[in-house]
């Protein structure tokens, strides 16, 4: 299990141009992975055995220009790429994408801004201070397990002013285009790929950077009960403009109106096979747009659901299958909060201007008054530290994946933690962390010649009398 860890980590040493910052990066993606706590960068040294010198060098790790952030994804991209198992359909892989929003109180903390969650959930608040993320995974694993695997994540809300200060048309998209822009730049590393996305990421805006920069990417996602699309225009005779529409359809009344036309098939949805009624439409939606899409309505129950494909040869029956697997991302997020701790940083600076939380609306935000370089530049390297830390975060929640698929089967010891109903098949990432918490230090004695144990060891703090009982 370490030769395998071993054998990803070292793909990344080409992404730094200095020796040292490789070794920080090793000893903070396994801190990352055993760590007990979620209490800043000290838990990876107590998790590690770390000399408490460590602590600075790993702090100044994530504003070293040693690394870019651009340099690690291709490199994990292509990682992903050629060691996971990866889900496809029709040759195509399968992306995930979605918004994530972190409640965050500091004062002088880039990218904060007041954010509004639309939620059930009674405990959450209509509306928090907070970052806002917007993340792409990529679907992974065996018939036995699925996991949404995180490629990229990064800041897309409140950090417009910092970045239009070296490229002014650098993240001034809304956060819904920026996810189509970053599906499409993950895509470019695949053939053929499938992106699905929640209901709110069905736009014009989005439609169009889908269509500028679309080359072998579609899209699944699912349409609003209100939604109203067209038919196709008829045919002119005579003279003016042709039309660009026909007639209106309400979705909504289809599911009464064409009730007859529904079929019933059986598929596989949230790991049970499930029976259901659907119909497929092929109609033209988006004001001003009239793009062509596919429809698929489906009748579960008493539950009711549009869907939505750009891609118009696609079986209803697999669109209805792909999207139950878009809430894969919601556990990947679920499990980055409460098992990595991928939104537990703290970095800030003095350069940044403090909070006002009683800004109006309109109003010009304070970091727009920053005009000198040097606090320009603090800022800019505190959020890539943010962007930097939750990047890690992301490495070391896919190793920990991929290390479930991998070893389940063979290591019946990952079943060691008690659980009310144990899985059978593949663990959890929580699983994999505690089994590593508990076995690292073995694994790192009968494995001297790793590249990862004589980085780590070179880090540590080991005492006289642990010294000792090596020798012996």
């Amino acid at each position: 299990m370490l030769k395998y860890i071993d054998s990803i980590l070292c793909h990344f040493r080409s992404c730094f141009s200095r020796e040292a910052t490789f070794h920080w990066f090793v000893v903070i993606i396994v801190g990352l992975i055993l760590r007990s706590d979620h209490l800043g960068i000290t838990s990876i040294i107590r998790g590690l055995s770390l000399s408490a010198r460590s602590y600075e060098p790993l702090i100044h790790f994530f504003r070293s220009s040693a690394w870019s952030s651009e340099s690690l994804l291709r490199t994990w991209i292509q990682v992903v790429r050629r060691v996971a198992p990866l889900y496809f359909l029709n040759e195509a892989v399968v992306l995930v994408g979605d918004g994530m929003k972190q409640a965050k109180e500091a004062h002088r903390m880039p990218g904060v801004k007041k954010l509004h969650q639309e939620s059930e959930n009674s405990s959450k608040a209509e509306y928090i201070f907070g970052h806002m993320f917007g993340a792409i995974g990529i679907l992974i694993g065996t018939t036995l397990k699925w996991f949404c695997l995180p490629l990229f994540m990064n800041l897309q809300d409140g950090v417009k002013s910092i970045f239009s200060w070296n490229q002014p048309e650098e993240r001034q998209n809304s956060h819904v285009v920026q996810i189509i822009e970053q599906g499409l730049k993950v895509a470019k590393a695949f053939a053929k790929s499938i992106l699905l996305l929640d209901r709110h990421f069905l736009s014009v805006p989005a439609l169009k950077q889908w269509i500028t920069g679309n080359s072998s990417m579609h899209i699944i996602t699912q349409a609003k009960s209100s939604t109203v699309a067209y038919k196709e225009p008829k045919q002119k005779k005579g003279r003016g403009r042709p039309p660009k529409k026909g007639e209106p359809v309400k979705l909504k009344e289809c599911f009464e109106d064409c009730k007859s036309e529904f079929e019933t098939a059986t598929v596989p949805m949230y790991g049970k096979e499930q029976t259901i009624q659907y119909l497929c439409l092929d109609l033209l939606w988006g004001q001003g747009l009239y793009l062509k899409l596919r429809f698929v309505l489906v009748r579960w129950g008493d539950r009711l659901s549009i869907l939505v494909s750009t891609d118009l040869t696609m079986l209803p029956i697999d669109i209805i299958t792909l999207y139950c697997y878009r809430f894969k991302i919601e556990c990947m997020f679920r499990e980055m909060k409460q098992t990595i701790g991928a939104f537990c940083y703290r970095f800030w600076t003095k350069s940044m201007p403090k909070l006002n939380r009683y800004l109006k609306k309109r109003a010009p935000h304070p970091i727009e008054q920053v005009t000198d370089k040097k606090e320009r530049t603090q800022i800019q390297l505190t959020v890539k530290a943010i962007e930097g830390y939750v990047i890690c975060c992301c490495i070391a929640m896919g190793l920990l994946q991929l290390i479930a698929i991998h070893y389940s089967t063979g290591k019946r010891n990952l079943l060691f933690r008690y659980l009310r109903t144990p899985s059978k098949n593949v663990v959890s990432e929580a699983t994999v962390m505690a089994y590593l918490r508990t076995s690292i230090f073995r694994m790192f004695a009968q494995n001297s010649h790793l590249t990862i144990t004589q980085i780590i060891r070179s880090k540590q703090e080991i005492p006289d009398v642990y010294t000792d009982l090596l020798a012996s």
